[in-house]
């Protein structure tokens, strides 16, 4: 019950047509047993007089005074059930296709939508090629399934049940002969999909290994250039393709031993049935017309039941990628639970004794943290590297929440406010953002697709990148590479800057997004900001003392802790973690002004 819940669930609205179809080929294989008949209503019927084993109606209208007459009507009738037969095909073949793609529609939308609604936290400790393959490979499998496989069971079953029916009537002690193989055969099936079951799992994972180290090295095929690191990736990609491969073809041998071997018990089964079949006509206690159809029969039942094999096969290749799939559905979406409040956000921001530990480590990440920045002020973060400053951005937009603590904002603990609104009045621009494989001009116009191509130049211009779009050959029109592989990690911090001044928020977040321009350019880009955006709250999160002194207000970090804050020259004179970094920048910025000042030779 467990197994069929999971397969019918997502056949939810599409069940109707299911059950229409499985009408059509429960009467197409009654139909399919009829033809062997025709051979046997003229052999034993017409040549012998005897009794015709079609039914009474059909073997009446095929009466007639003469044997030439009587194999014209067999003949004639034989033609339109042929393709009266063949118009159910095709409409059977019709409602099964629309089914089947409707049902795998809906399921790849469904599972999509979850992914797109997990937490960041599974995100971030998820294999992006494991799960390509769940959303691609897995659902295909089991849309092929569903479409093929599972309408074959449907067929077997249906044929079985009346060529048996068909073979009874003619002849019950034949029947059981014609079936003594069957038993066997299914037997061999289950014991077959019981063992083949755990190799199709070990043949996914492999699978989705090798999806992974294929998809690893594209994404970072410029790293691997860059460092000439090609070989090791070869071999790398060679250990997960090798384990595949091996996989493959232990579940290649097995497949191959269970087809041999039913193979074996079939054409046992025909000798079987032939030899007896031959002795009883001999004797007189079978027809011969009765002989070649119970052949005919045999032939209804035995073939498809050897596909029984692939059928369990591939039900046990099913089963393990609904599994997969259902591990994904099983995950709880951020947005379970989540409040309905949506209060309007001006930008006025308190973390109140905030503190925040991932679930696996053993020592926190922020402690204590407080601070509070008013609507319109911009607040600069500094600390060195892993003192907590993108995890702080992070618990602002919830995309980690804190155990300790509050952070509000207007007054508001963020966590009584709607995910989804509170993030609609967040914009964040990352240090490695996100360009797509489109043009320029889409990059920018993303998220607001029916913005004016002015609003995007202007946009653009504050972000300092207009000028260097207008310089490249196609302008605004030039098409960006995957991630953005043509452009400098400056052009796409600027590209992503203007994306997200599209949409005027309250609160701007800037996670260490302008380490990769120029000094200058970096103040040209925020003062343009507080020209344009005098009443928006700005974070900025970096590294570049020049980045932070103009800040309304400076926090630092060390360690996860709030070590001081203040403005730039009160921060000075403290004599502080900023101090130090300050005097340390100062410092090496005049030591390349002098080297730069005395010659290429004074810089070596």
């Amino acid at each position: 019950m467990k197994r069929l819940k999971q397969f019918t669930k997502w056949m939810k609205g599409q069940l109707h047509l299911y059950i229409i179809g499985m009408l059509l080929l429960f009467f197409l294989q009654y139909f399919r047993t009829l033809t062997p008949l025709f051979v046997q209503h003229i052999v034993d019927t017409v040549f012998a007089g005897r009794p015709s084993a079609l039914p009474q109606f059909v073997a009446d209208w095929l009466m007639a005074d003469t044997v030439q007459r009587q194999l014209l009507l067999v003949a004639i009738f034989s033609v339109g059930f042929a393709l009266f037969r063949l118009t159910f095909v095709f409409v059977e073949r019709v409602i099964f296709a629309v089914f089947t793609e409707r049902t795998a529609y809906n399921m790849r939308n469904t599972l999509y939508d979850r992914l797109q609604n997990l937490s960041f936290t599974y995100h971030s400790q998820a294999d992006t090629g494991d799960l390509i393959q769940r959303t691609t490979t897995d659902v295909d499998t089991y849309r092929r399934f569903i479409g093929e496989q599972l309408i074959d069971v449907l067929r077997l079953l249906f044929l079985m049940v009346f060529a048996v029916y068909q073979m009874t009537r003619m002849n019950p002690r034949m029947t059981m002969i014609s079936l003594a193989m069957a038993p066997i055969i299914f037997i061999s099936a289950l014991v077959y999909f019981t063992y083949v079951r755990k190799i199709f799992q070990r043949v996914e994972e492999a699978e989705g290994e090798m999806t992974t180290a294929v998809q690893e090295n594209v994404t970072g095929n410029r790293v691997v250039k860059a460092f000439a690191n090609e070989q090791f990736e070869m071999e790398k990609f060679d250990e997960t393709s090798t384990k595949f491969r091996d996989e493959s073809m232990r579940l290649t041998r097995v497949m191959a031993f269970f087809w041999g071997g039913t193979d074996l018990l079939i054409f046992a089964q025909y000798a079987l049935t032939a030899s007896f079949g031959i002795y009883f006509a001999v004797n007189g206690t079978l027809d011969t017309g009765q002989f070649i159809a119970f052949l005919s029969l045999l032939g209804l039942i035995v073939w498809p039941l050897r596909q029984l094999g692939r059928i369990v096969g591939d039900f046990g290749k099913t089963t393990v990628a609904l599994d997969r799939i259902d591990e994904i559905m099983a995950e709880r979406s951020e947005h379970d639970d989540d409040s309905d409040f949506k209060p309007e956000i001006k930008g006025q921001i308190t973390f109140d004794n905030v503190g925040f530990q991932f679930v696996d480590d053993n020592k926190p990440l922020l402690k204590n943290v407080s601070f509070e920045v008013e609507a319109g002020e911009t607040l600069a973060v500094i600390g060195k590297t892993g003192s907590g400053k993108s995890t702080l951005m992070n618990l602002m937009v919830r995309l980690l929440d804190n155990q300790q603590g509050r952070i509000m904002f207007d007054g508001h603990d963020i966590r009584t406010i709607n995910k989804k609104h509170l993030r609609k009045n967040v914009g964040i621009v990352l240090q490695e953002p996100f360009l797509y494989s489109k043009s320029v001009y889409d990059n920018i116009g993303i998220i607001k697709r029916d913005v004016p191509k002015e609003r995007i130049i202007d946009a653009a211009n504050i972000a300092r990148v207009h000028d260097d779009i207008e310089d490249f050959e196609a302008g605004y029109d030039t098409l960006v590479g995957e991630r953005g592989v043509t452009l400098s990690g400056g052009q796409k911090q600027r590209l992503a800057i203007a994306r997200m001044l599209l949409d005027p928020k309250p609160v701007l977040i800037f996670d260490d997004s302008l380490s990769a321009v120029d000094t200058e350019t970096d103040i040209q880009i925020r003062r343009a900001l507080y020209k344009h955006w005098q009443n928006t709250t700005v974070f900025i999160i970096t590294h570049r003392i020049t980045t932070a002194m103009e800040a309304d207000k400076i926090i630092v970090l060390d360690r996860g802790e709030i070590i001081a804050q203040g403005t730039h020259d009160t921060l000075l004179e403290e004599d502080g973690l900023y101090a130090e970094l300050y005097h340390q920048q100062t410092k090496i910025a005049q030591e390349f002004e002098a080297k730069k000042g005395g010659g290429d030779d004074a810089a070596f």
